[in-house]
């Protein structure tokens, strides 16, 4: 159901957000009416203003100087541009830092953050959370009712990570909480090895770095406790401006591929999650790592909108290497977040910082000014998202599902001890999803709570970790009729951490159909040759799995080495569904062959089959219309795409029917009458 905040954000807004990060505290007073003027040319709607302002707005210890902020929000407001207001709270002013040392953040190697970043705060310190709620309340108490603000941004990309007493104090609370008595978090983080068992909770401290290795279970809660931490700052954040006016949306930003929070478990908690994603020019594949990012966020409040927050307008200045992005590719970029749920297309920043680590990052407005190309085509892009107007707050469908989990990417990738430690859960997922997008299927993302009904096939890549609910939901999935596609190692340990009973895979022995007696990860270098029962063979490496099929059939046996004759992939039925388990790491041609027949074969819709890979097709849906995005990802060549039906391209009002024809780097969105 749309939140009835988003949905009065949205009828404020007049459609899609527009705009990006405004920082006018990094200039003078005289450039703030060039802005708005440029602004409004631009076709921007909103910006986020104050994100990084906390020693302008108290530039001493109870000392608030709110005039440039009254002025700048009016200005704005005069002209017609909305506010998504920040409290300030990821950056603390130097005087915060020098009064109270003890907020800065130990890192795990003992030594302090220090001043001269950002985010360099413990979530878990009392003083930090004091000082960061009484900026928060001054803010809402003087800005909740004005006239310019339509969203509150609460502080910026959380994410340190901190060793500090104050944490493991915090930390001892927490595990409180969740055990409820020591006996039990002994239990459950086995602590009888290596006789680490406790006797009191203050003897529990954060795992720094030790001169060995760390009990992995105690690591994972420690992953779980940060995120929970930083969610608490959070929190408190938001019921503080909600205390004031408690109509107005509350978001903060988060990050891609951002391993320290469990967004899942924050997405309940926002009004609408938003996202800062910077795919990098330089790698021709990073828009589909972006579309993934997209289904994703879509996906964590149930299919519902999103916001993109942050994107660059061409370079950024964090890599080693920070290429423009190309004419076109911008406006590329920002119609494949709408055409994958996202309501708004938002930038850092609106005009290019002179000083200060990102000068070089590009802006709106870049240093060579509005008659530079980048101005140009954000001034024409801004046209388009104010064209698209209709596709606010549409929804998407999909039949598949992939199975993405911050536990599991924690016990993967943060622990050690594995049968090989070098583990990419990103790559691995990255994967599975990839054929799907070149195929142009529909894809949500869930995680091992989710509601699996809607969908016939659920992707399961490296689902190491997975608590007993989530291993309930996946095999009721299946029993029911759904057909799983699960990679290896999955199903290994419970949720602390502990290998599960009577054999690999524990959790999904009943449901692939077999057993398996070790893990083989293979040798650097090795490869081995895998044999279809069609005769087709195909390369394999980095690891393998003696499998002893217990039900299951062999759909790939492996045709040399000591595994010989021992099943490579495994399909087995069960209850009314399908499973299929790959014990080994196919190449990319016979992995994606396997799963997309499989997809095909439990009858997900096909709907643009045919259409050439770099051909990104989506579409948003009303009970009245869907809107078909058609985005031409080929720099070098036009190309044409079939289309079911008559419809109007919303972005050139010419009507369509048959067939649409699209420009390098072109695009059209077309609107089809249900």
């Amino acid at each position: 159901m749309t939140n009835p905040r988003m949905r009065a954000f949205r009828d404020r807004i007049g459609g899609l957000a527009f705009g990006g990060d405004y920082n006018p505290e990094q200039w003078d007073p005289s450039v703030w009416r060039e802005d708005v003027r440029l602004m409004r040319e631009a076709g921007v709607n909103m910006v986020s203003l104050g994100v990084f302002a906390w020693a302008s707005l108290e530039p001493e210890p109870g000392k608030y100087e709110f005039g440039w902020l009254d002025e700048v929000m009016d200005l704005l407001h005069e002209n017609g541009i909305s506010v998504n207001l920040a409290t300030p709270t990821a950056a603390p002013p130097v005087w915060l830092t020098r009064m109270h040392p003890e907020v800065f953040p130990i890192m795990a190697d003992g030594e302090p953050f220090g001043f001269g970043s950002r985010l360099h705060y413990d979530p878990s310190s009392p003083i930090y959370r004091e000082y960061a709620a009484r900026i928060t309340t001054k803010l809402a108490e003087r800005y909740s009712h004005h006239p310019a603000l339509a969203m509150w941004h609460i502080s910026n990309e959380y994410g340190p990570t901190a060793y500090n007493e104050a944490a493991s104090v915090n930390f001892r609370r927490w595990l409180k909480r969740k055990y409820g008595d020591i006996a039990t978090l002994n239990e459950a983080w086995t602590t009888r090895f290596w006789g680490q068992v406790y006797t009191d909770w203050d003897q529990i401290e954060v795992p720094s770095i030790p001169r060995s290795w760390m009990n992995p279970s105690r690591i994972l809660d420690f992953k779980r406790f940060t995120s929970d931490a930083l969610m608490e700052c959070f929190i408190a954040e938001r019921d503080i401006v909600r205390s004031f006016r408690d109509d107005i949306p509350v978001m903060t930003n988060f990050m891609r591929f951002y391993r320290n929070a469990d967004y899942w478990r924050w997405a309940p908690e926002e009004d609408a999650v938003a996202l800062d994603i910077y795919p990098d020019p330089a790698d021709p594949d990073s828009h589909v790592s972006a579309a993934f990012q997209f289904d994703l966020f879509r996906s964590l409040k149930g299919g519902q909108p999103w916001m993109l927050m942050e994107q660059a307008a061409s370079a950024v200045s964090q890599w080693k290497l920070n290429v423009v992005k190309e004419p076109g590719r911008m406006r590329l970029g920002s119609l494949q977040a709408l055409s994958r749920g996202a309501d708004s297309v938002m930038f850092f920043q609106w005009r290019a910082s002179r000083g200060g680590q990102e000068r070089f990052h590009s802006a709106m407005l870049p240093h060579s000014g509005p008659t530079s190309r980048t101005f140009r085509e954000i001034v024409d892009l801004g046209r388009e998202v104010k064209l698209l107007a209709p596709v606010a707050g549409t929804t998407m469908q999909a039949e598949i599902a992939v199975l993405f989990d911050w536990n599991g990417w924690w016990g993967l990738e943060e622990t050690h001890g594995l049968p090989r430690n070098d583990f990419s859960y990103v790559d691995t997922v990255m994967r599975h999803y990839t054929p799907l997008w070149r195929s142009h299927y529909p894809v949500d993302v869930v995680s091992p709570h989710s509601d699996l009904s809607p969908y016939k096939v659920l992707v399961i890549p490296n689902a190491y970790l997975i608590d007993d609910a989530g291993v309930a939901a996946v095999t009721e999935f299946a029993r029911r009729g759904g057909t799983v596609v699960m990679s290896f190692f999955s199903g290994v340990v419970d949720d602390c951490n502990r290998v599960r009973p009577n054999g690999y895979p524990g959790a999904f022995r009943a449901l692939i159909g077999a057993k398996i007696d070790e893990y083989w990860p293979a040798r650097p270098g090795e490869r081995f040759t895998v044999a279809f029962a069609d005769g087709r063979t195909a390369s394999a490496s980095w690891w393998r799995e003696d499998i002893h099929l217990e039900g299951g059939t062999a759909l790939a046996t492996y045709a040399d080495g000591l595994l010989r004759g021992r099943a490579a992939v495994v399909a087995n039925s069960f209850g009314s569904g399908r499973v299929v388990y790959f014990a080994t790491l196919l190449e990319e041609a016979a992995f994606d062959a396997v799963l997309l027949d499989e997809v095909r074969a439990a009858g997900v819709t096909d709907r643009f089959r045919g259409v050439p890979s770099h051909i990104e097709c989506t579409a948003r849906r009303d009970g009245r219309n869907e809107y078909v995005f058609l985005l031409n990802h080929g720099a070098d060549a036009p190309a044409t795409v079939p289309l079911d039906g008559r419809g109007t391209d919303l972005l050139t009002g010419e009507e369509v029917a048959g067939e649409v024809r699209l420009d390098p780097l072109g695009a059209a969105v077309v609107r089809v009458p249900l």
